[in-house]
């Protein structure tokens, strides 16, 4: 029954950055999360332990996905990190444009807050992880008030073959920034095992969120796992904690705290604000579920016929952003994206592969290369999620349905960079190559957007739920727009942006400061 001065729900980026952004001003917090934690050792590395393969892809609570490739029932990673701990550990900001409101977005889609207002977030975000990167190095890269603490490690002959094929092209390939230990850090640092992207480190080399979420473990923090949130406790214009279920045994409880931080995901945080009936107190509560955008990409294999150098990449090496702004052949379209490398982990290259066809998986695997291109999607109102009554989970609440089609525009957008990524893989000496998109919510986001129209967003430029007062959205759900880079950096620096702003008793003069930030952006509005 103890009473907490902020109840995080989640694990994932958003919250472990709002959770050491409370414990670091001394807040007494709690933090739920459905799964456990994810097991280090050299099986973290085996066949079934790549993302969705995984014992943390869990169905106990599935949702019906209606997308442009048909109907399916999906399940969810749940884990202390969440998803971030298979992530590729690229850690790239958004463009200072991405901010800004785009005239072609139907939507309405605006941020609250500017770039100049995230970047220290992102600049603390960045040091939380072990970020490496090269200063300067990205041709797009937006302002920066710091250097990156560690440069990037010389590259690999297949990562050398893939720029020189770049530059070939014209283009200015670069190092992305990424999320991992070097030799030097104060964590273990990265021993270049190959098996980055859809696999748990090892080592904890690897800068997910689980990293953040232990090291503060004893100082203000306490964990719960196999805790699934299944309702938020509301009185009037406060919401007073949240109602979980113990996974292993049934049982019920009740939790009680100043302030509540939803960072379950885009999918799971809407399911439990519409579950909750929280909407119907929020003048933007129309629009929660609604405006679910999750990029439009796709991945390009190139086949070599002799083997090239590319079956031992680490991590991700190579990066484009030449068409991020724009297309000389295709200026109609705006922004169209990025292209990175992309790992090819043997377990997902075979279940990919027709069934005759698997047993050649991993031969074929070491003449593989592989790239993936991002495309920013439009937000649409008929993208979103929805309570499906009629199906009910383990847990009691009601069943999701996720409906998504892409826009013309972002399936165009995807086209020229297909073709461009093609042309890249040609250069570097593949006889062929061949697309296929992706259809999975790894990037889903904005289904409880912030704005500033209380109309059209349901949170204000604090990440506040409006029509309460002391509840708060951290995590991708928030983001009104995608951009086209990877998210994950943007939703920890927001998480530790909004919980800055949250008020705890005991905080001297913090709660002024609160209030000064409230009346500032009423009157903006």
């Amino acid at each position: 029954m103890s009473h907490y001065d902020a109840i995080i729900v989640g694990s994932g980026p958003g919250g472990a950055m709002a959770a050491d952004a409370l414990v670091r001003r001394g807040g007494k917090v709690l933090m739920l999360e459905r799964g456990g934690w994810v097991r280090r050792d050299p099986t973290s590395h085996a066949p079934e332990s790549v993302a969705m393969l995984s014992e943390h892809y869990s169905a106990l609570t599935p949702y019906a996905a209606d997308t442009d490739t048909g109907v399916r029932q999906n399940g969810a990673f749940h884990c202390v990190g969440g998803q971030s701990v298979f992530y590729g550990a690229v850690a790239l900001r958004y463009r200072e444009r991405d901010f800004l409101s785009d005239p072609r977005d139907p939507s309405g889609a605006e941020w609250p807050v500017g770039y100049r207002e995230f970047e220290p977030c992102y600049t603390r975000a960045e040091r939380l992880l072990h970020v490496s990167g090269d200063t300067g190095a990205d041709p797009t890269e937006p302002f920066r008030s710091g250097r990156y603490s560690q440069a990037s490690p010389p590259l690999s002959d297949g990562g050398s073959a893939l720029h020189a094929a770049a530059r070939r092209r014209g283009l200015r390939p670069f190092r992305p920034p990424l999320a991992i230990a070097r030799a030097g850090s104060t964590r273990p640092a990265c021993v270049g095992c190959g098996a980055c992207n859809g696999f748990a480190c090892a080592v904890g080399a690897k800068g997910d969120a689980s990293v953040v979420v232990n090291a503060l473990l004893g100082r203000g923090l306490e964990l719960r796992t196999g805790a699934a949130v299944v309702r938020i406790l509301s009185e009037g214009s406060r919401v007073t904690g949240v109602q979980y279920q113990d996974v292993a045994t049934g049982e019920l409880h009740r939790v009680f705290g100043d302030s509540i931080v939803l960072a379950a995901g885009a999918l799971a945080t809407p399911h439990l604000i519409l579950g909750s009936g929280l909407q119907f107190q929020n003048p933007g509560g129309a629009v929660i579920g609604r405006y679910l955008t999750r990029h439009c990409n796709a991945v390009i294999c190139g086949y070599f016929a002799k083997r090239p150098p590319f079956a031992r990449l680490s991590y991700k090496e190579f990066a484009v952003q030449d068409f991020y702004f724009g297309h000389p052949a295709y200026p109609e379209l705006g922004g169209i994206g990025s292209i990175q490398q992309e790992a090819l982990p043997a377990a997902m290259v075979e279940r990919e592969l027709p069934r005759p066809l698997r047993p050649f998986g991993r031969a074929m695997l070491s003449h593989l290369a592989g790239l993936i291109v991002m495309t920013e999607d439009e937000p649409r109102w008929t993208n979103r999620v929805a309570l499906d009554r009629r199906n009910v989970s383990v847990l009691g609440l009601p069943g999701l349905r996720v409906h998504h089609r892409y826009a013309p525009r972002d399936l165009a957008r995807r086209r020229v960079l297909i073709t461009e990524a093609k042309k890249i893989l040609a250069a570097a000496g593949a006889a062929a190559s061949v697309a296929r998109a992706i259809d999975t919510f790894s990037h889903a986001l904005g289904t409880v957007r912030m704005g500033l129209d209380p109309l059209t967003s349901a949170l204000d430029g604090a990440g506040r739920f409006r029509g309460f007062h002391n509840l708060y959205v951290v995590d991708g759900s928030a983001l009104p727009t995608s951009a086209a880079v990877n998210p994950s950096l943007t939703i920890a620096a927001n998480g530790l942006r909004v919980a800055d702003g949250i008020g705890m008793s005991g905080t001297t003069g913090h709660r002024d400061v609160v209030l000064e930030r409230r009346v500032a952006f009423h009157a903006r509005a």
